[in-house]
């Protein structure tokens, strides 16, 4: 038994984690909606991940803050913020493309009793005045990584300054080394903690399959289809910017791959959130960039729920017979981008995104109501893309902080 469970250990967490998929896909076929009874496994995996989040973020962010300049920092920010800007305007360019090309919904007929109730978007004012906290307790219990981003930065901040200063320089060392040695013992509890990723990983994809079931895949085929063409074009448009920037696109998914899996399953951006950044780690980047890219990228970084927008704009257009016109796919550009920042990155939050789309532009809602039966499949291509692009995002900007001599390297 012990030589059993020290091969476990010492097998790599990719190879353990691809076991688990397959056998998952398999059990769920087998046992159908039986496979549900292994959903608690699955739950306590992502309430794993949600344990470690808020520390992460908070320590990482912190240590990252007092380990360069505030300028560096504002100009990596300014990158960071561009960057998601465009990829997330170029993926639903793409998606609108792809499924122009393809036209999914074409001769399907829609159920008008097939009702659906639109869920509120906060709104990108709201969002912004969010960043600031009501108080600190209240954005750590909300899991408001926006708000969790800006006290970390006014506490790093803080910080800085005491240990740049003679009367608390002293003071201000102590209080960065006890966060540091937080922020080690967060680590440390995270590797405890993947080893049961296979595990949940196994019980999520077995439910997932389970409960969708073959007929729902065959029924709404076409449309699943052309958004995974649509999410391969973009990660292909991904390596063309590794390229680009002299980024090793091999040694990128050699790291980025558990943490884009582990998002596929459990369709959360900010449940995979200390995988993303474990790899971000790995990497070598640097802990200044991807302390706040990598959380800020969960939250308004959307590049695959952006491509889910376009292709079920097309693909509602297209099942009342109307086609849409040039107009109406660049508001579906300006109002998809839009949308994405501030929705939450957990599961069903592309729902929403897309009820504030249709409503804009006169689509029916009750498409909306046929898309949530496919919602888990297509939220999970679309998590996981959202995922490679914040860390795409990051390590294309840190090739650039290091060509221009800033902070540590990229190996």
């Amino acid at each position: 038994m012990k030589s059993i469970w020290k091969s476990y250990l010492d097998a790599s967490l990719i190879l353990k984690v691809t076991i688990a998929l397959i056998l998952g896909i398999i059990v769920g076929f087998i046992f159908g909606e039986d496979a549900v009874a292994l959903a608690p496994l699955g739950d306590l995996l992502i309430k794993l991940l949600k344990f470690l989040i808020i520390p992460l973020i908070f320590f990482t962010l912190i240590v990252g803050v007092n380990q360069t300049k505030l300028t560096n920092l504002g100009r990596m920010g300014g990158k960071v913020f561009v960057f998601y800007l465009l990829t997330s305007a170029v993926a639903i360019t793409i998606g609108i493309t792809v499924a122009s090309v393809f036209q999914p919904g074409t001769g399907m007929t829609l159920d008008t009793n097939e009702a659906f109730d639109v869920p509120d978007n906060p709104g990108i004012i709201s969002v912004l005045l969010n960043i600031v906290p009501d108080n600190i307790i209240t954005a750590f219990n909300e899991l408001n990584l926006l708000a969790i981003i800006f006290t970390a930065f006014a506490f790093g901040i803080a910080i800085s300054y005491l240990r740049s200063s003679k009367e608390f320089g002293e003071l201000g060392e102590h209080v960065y080394k006890m966060i540091d040695g937080l922020n080690e013992a967060t680590l440390a509890i995270m590797k405890v903690i993947l080893q049961y990723v296979p595990v949940g990983i196994f019980a999520i994809i077995a439910k997932t399959v389970g409960s969708q079931g073959k007929d729902t895949l065959l029924e709404l085929g076409d449309m699943v289809v052309v958004l995974y063409i649509a999410l391969i074009v973009q990660i292909v448009f991904y390596v063309i910017l590794m390229l680009l920037t002299k980024v090793s696109p091999a040694q990128f998914f050699k790291h980025a791959r558990t943490p884009m899996i582990t998002a596929f399953v459990t369709q959360s951006s900010s449940g995979t959130l200390p995988l993303t950044l474990n790899a971000a780690k790995n990497m070598g980047l640097s802990k200044s960039l991807y302390g706040f890219s990598l959380p800020l990228g969960a939250t308004i970084n959307m590049d695959g729920a952006a491509i889910r927008i376009a292709v079920s704009a097309v693909f509602a257009a297209n099942i009342i017979g109307e086609p849409l016109s040039f107009t109406d796919m660049f508001q579906v550009v300006l109002i998809g981008t839009l949308a994405s920042v501030g929705t939450a990155g957990v599961p069903g939050a592309g729902i929403v995104m897309i009820a504030t789309v249709f409503a804009q532009l006169g689509l029916p809602m009750e498409a909306v109501g046929l898309l949530t039966a496919i919602d888990a499949l297509v939220g999970m291509g679309a998590t996981a893309l959202n995922v490679t692009g914040d860390l795409v995002g990051t390590s294309v900007i840190n090739k650039t902080e290091k060509q221009q001599g800033v902070d540590e390297s990229y190996s």
